[in-house]
């Protein structure tokens, strides 16, 4: 049997968006416009809606999930399926509401049955959220299960060992981050334990922003 051939990139800016153009949006609403088109890795041809990322525009807090799931791609928005509700019900037990944070994923495009994504897709995909990073500039970045830690940090322990240690961002300024399980972990496996460690992680985090206004 032969291999399926390796995916080619667009060379197109829409298809392909340049990076002098997204690395110097200077809002999240051009940030948005200039990769709506984006099909610069494989995920792009199979959407069907690129899901950007939503909440405060300035937000001191930040959740960073993984990727779109078969919900989330058909609205267009982070988080909107079961996990999501989980998701909703943590930001409000640290005295949140969704729209005081923002959530956005690693990729923006749903992985084929909502797999992990690639190396290749994710780091295609990872300039378009640490230019979010940089025009939110959050106090705190809480990242959701193993991915982001991977990809964004470059943390291969794994999420069991990483979680609840205050890690560093190095972007335009170091940003604390705080790793804790994803939702849908925690409904797989909703467990005293995995439950007490993700409020832990939580409390954590709105006690950082707390001492340092």
């Amino acid at each position: 049997m032969m291999a399926a051939p390796s995916y080619i990139p667009p060379t197109d800016g829409i298809g392909n968006p340049p990076s002098e153009v997204w690395a110097s949006a200077p809002s999240l609403e051009a940030l948005a416009a200039c990769i709506q088109g984006c099909l610069a890795c494989p995920l792009g041809p199979g959407r069907f809606r690129l899901v950007f990322g939503e909440g405060d525009p300035k937000a001191r807090l930040m959740f960073i999930g993984e990727g779109p799931g078969k919900e989330e791609d058909q609205q267009g928005r982070p988080f909107v399926g079961k996990a999501g509700e989980l998701l909703d019900k943590m930001i409000g037990g640290i005295g949140f509401k969704r729209d005081q944070v923002y959530i956005a994923n690693v990729v923006k495009c749903r992985p084929p049955d909502n797999r992990t994504p690639t190396p290749q897709e994710s780091q295609t995909c990872l300039g378009y959220l640490k230019r979010q990073i940089e025009l939110i500039d959050p106090g705190v970045i809480v990242t959701l299960g193993a991915t982001p830690l991977r990809e964004l940090l470059g943390i291969q322990t794994g999420i069991t060992k990483a979680r609840g240690s205050w890690q560093r961002l190095e972007l335009h300024r170091p940003i604390p981050v705080m790793p804790t399980f994803h939702p849908a972990y925690v409904l797989r496996q909703y467990t005293q334990e995995v439950r007490g460690a993700v409020w832990a992680d939580l409390k954590a985090a709105r006690a950082w922003l707390e001492e340092h206004p």
